[in-house]
């Protein structure tokens, strides 16, 4: 449970400390991040991209392989996170990340799971931060495996015709089972995009949730890809799963209560601006006053409190909140 492998070092009860040097340079390391960032043009990283020494000024390793229970890992690559599963039927693989990342990820599922075979290959959604790489997973497998998603990520990644990003050769609309049930995929409804895939392991009670939730993280900048009601909505339907554990697309893992707070905060966000709005302040003297301080200590506070102020507050006033004939949303 506690065994890790990063590109610094590798620990566990079975391998001795070693050091190890990651396979690609550090200059492309960055270069792969800085690609990953722009989100194909459609879907920008919430991370930055990683400085070419950023290693030698004590950062965090490129890459790390985390069990977060048995037989399941979670894979972090810079800011990004992945997750694969040991089944009967084989490694299900979440979330390539990036054509870089995929070529180590190949090579960490080789060393956690010997002569496995790669199964399946899961996205979370059609973002290429988080989708791209899946070719090069097939490959290193030599199989041409499936590729799993929501029905609403297809018609984007085939228009997009990125041969790195292959569009899913199967999908699903609410619910869907594989390995004889050891995986479950579970969709939502619209959160951060409407095609957001939840995956959870129902024996280790442990859920994959990618962007419209973190552990203690203000929402991307200013919240244009949210969907709002929607998104309490989705949250809530999370917490309907029955998972203890839960790996995000980015950040530490956590538990039910993250999410529940990461609700919390959406419903405190709403209500604090909507009472700005319906006493009649405008954007900026909204993103002034609205300084959501019960929440200061959490992830991007400095950087994203104010867009995510000035998100909702456009948001609340296109749904009609402030207006004496509109209905709120």
């Amino acid at each position: 449970m506690s065994c890790k492998r990063s590109s610094g070092t590798i620990s566990g009860p079975s391998t001795p400390l070693v050091s190890r040097t990651p396979r690609f340079p550090l200059v492309a390391f960055a270069a792969a991040l800085a690609w990953a960032g722009c989100g194909g043009g459609d879907a920008p990283s919430d991370e930055p991209a990683a400085a070419a020494g950023a290693a030698d000024a004590g950062a965090p390793p490129q890459f790390e392989t985390t069990e977060v229970a048995e037989g399941v890992y979670q894979f972090r690559w810079g800011g990004h996170n992945g997750l694969f599963a040991l089944t009967s039927e084989g490694v299900f693989a979440f979330d390539p990340i990036s054509v870089e990342a995929a070529a180590t990820y190949a090579e960490e599922i080789r060393r956690v799971a010997p002569g496995a075979e790669l199964a399946a290959i899961v996205y979370s959604h059609n973002h290429a931060d988080h989708a791209t790489g899946a070719e090069v997973l097939r490959e290193a497998f030599g199989a041409d495996v499936p590729i799993y998603a929501h029905r609403n990520a297809e018609a984007p990644l085939r228009e997009a015709a990125n041969p790195d990003l292959p569009p899913p050769t199967d999908t699903f609309d609410e619910t869907m089972t594989l390995a004889g049930g050891e995986i479950e995929l579970h969709y939502l409804g619209r959160n951060n995009g409407d095609d957001i895939a939840v995956g959870f392991v129902p024996a280790h009670s442990l859920a994959f949730a990618v962007d419209f939730v973190a552990r203690d993280r203000f929402g991307y900048q200013d919240l244009s890809g949210f969907h709002f009601p929607d998104q309490f909505d989705a949250i809530e339907g999370l917490l309907e799963i029955p998972f203890e554990t839960i790996v995000f697309g980015h950040g530490p893992s956590g538990d039910r209560a993250a999410v529940e707070r990461q609700l919390t905060y959406y419903r405190d966000l709403d209500a604090a601006v909507r009472a700005a709005v319906e006493a009649g302040l405008s954007e900026d003297e909204t993103a002034e006053t609205v300084l959501m301080e019960d929440y200061s200590h959490w992830d991007r506070y400095d950087d994203w409190r104010e867009l995510n102020v000035r998100g909702m507050h456009r948001k609340l006033l296109a749904a009609g909140a402030g207006d004496q004939e509109g209905e709120a949303s």
